[in-house]
């Protein structure tokens, strides 16, 4: 009966961590949600592998113990990569408040109160995905809100919506692929007598087709047009670790605050995944990025980030001046 149930549990063992691990070899979009659940699924392994050599000491199952660890421990190597400290230019520096939220679209009966949590909240700009449940809500938002992006009909264009206590310079809206239409948007405000770029975003489920990638590539580029310092936000539903997610990150010279909280399921708490993100490039900086406590009836957690941009070193520019 042990032989029985070792042999059983390490050829599922084996089937998990080869799944993992194709992701070396070649990116499939049939496991792309697999790739963000990574850490889960090889901790899951990995527990299982030493369950398995309880039953029966044998080598294959020191080998399905290693394999799980490697796994294991590149997924944590890959959630550090992106995260930076804050600079102490950054912390310096005047410091802006930045609100992301999938409020989930039919989630209309709690749109008064995540409305009044945004005006509660001291943000200086809000993006808010699945924004519908706030199309009623939208002229007292207006209050400390005036200037916005989307919901100007409270239909399909309700996806994304960019609020803002400062006026625009520059905006655009454009759709990331021929799926959803839409949902990037790009707005240019003053902020400590800089032009700061923020983009808003909401991909793509990664298991439908190809569209996960080519969104982010079409997002890649457009954010790389975006001269300056730049915040990214949204609802990208993979996490950092999926392969096309760091290839993004890498190609855009993104980084993510010290922490990035998990964000769903909300079920699961601090042992979700967080498939929100915001990122900065610089010269903006994140200094923190935490989870709102509630969720006002979405799946999604919402995220809050303080960002600063870093003033550049006075005294290392005077020193190299001639």
């Amino acid at each position: 009966m042990r032989s029985t149930l070792y042999c059983v549990l390490c050829v599922l063992l084996t089937l998990v961590l080869a799944a993992c691990s194709l992701r070396y070899l070649r990116e499939s979009w049939l496991l792309s949600f697999l790739y963000s659940l990574q850490l889960h699924a090889t901790l899951a392994c990995l527990a299982g592998a030493v369950v398995a050599l309880a039953l029966r000491r044998h080598v294959y199952g020191v080998f399905l113990l290693a394999w799980a660890a490697a796994l294991v421990v590149h997924a944590l190597i890959m959630l550090q990569e992106f995260r930076r400290d804050p600079s102490p230019q950054a912390l310096a520096a005047p410091h802006f408040r930045l609100l992301s939220f999938n409020i989930m679209g039919d989630n209309s009966e709690n749109g008064e109160r995540i409305a009044d949590y945004i005006l509660s909240s001291r943000a200086d700009v809000a993006v808010i995905l699945e924004a519908r449940p706030l199309f009623s809500q939208l002229d007292r938002l207006a209050r400390l809100f005036p200037h916005r992006i989307g919901c100007e009909t409270g239909g399909e264009d309700c996806d994304l919506l960019l609020l803002s206590r400062r006026p625009f310079v520059e905006t655009m809206k454009a759709s990331l692929s021929d799926l959803r239409r839409n949902r990037f948007a790009l707005a240019r405000i003053e902020f400590a007598g800089q032009k700061l770029n923020i983009a808003a975003t909401h991909l793509t489920k990664p298991y439908y087709d190809h569209y996960h990638d080519e969104e982010l590539y079409n997002l890649g580029e457009l954010i790389e047009a975006a001269e300056g310092p730049l915040l990214v936000a949204g609802d990208f539903n993979s996490d950092i670790i999926a392969p096309d997610m760091q290839a993004f990150i890498r190609k855009g010279g993104l980084t993510t605050a010290p922490s990035e909280p998990r964000t769903w399921p909300i079920r699961a708490g601090a042992y979700g995944i967080a498939i929100d993100h915001v990122f900065a490039r610089q010269p903006a900086e994140l200094i923190e990025t935490r989870r709102i406590a509630d969720a006002f009836g979405s799946n999604h957690y919402g995220l809050v980030s303080q960002f600063a941009i870093a003033a550049p070193n006075i005294t290392n520019d005077a020193q190299k001046a001639p």
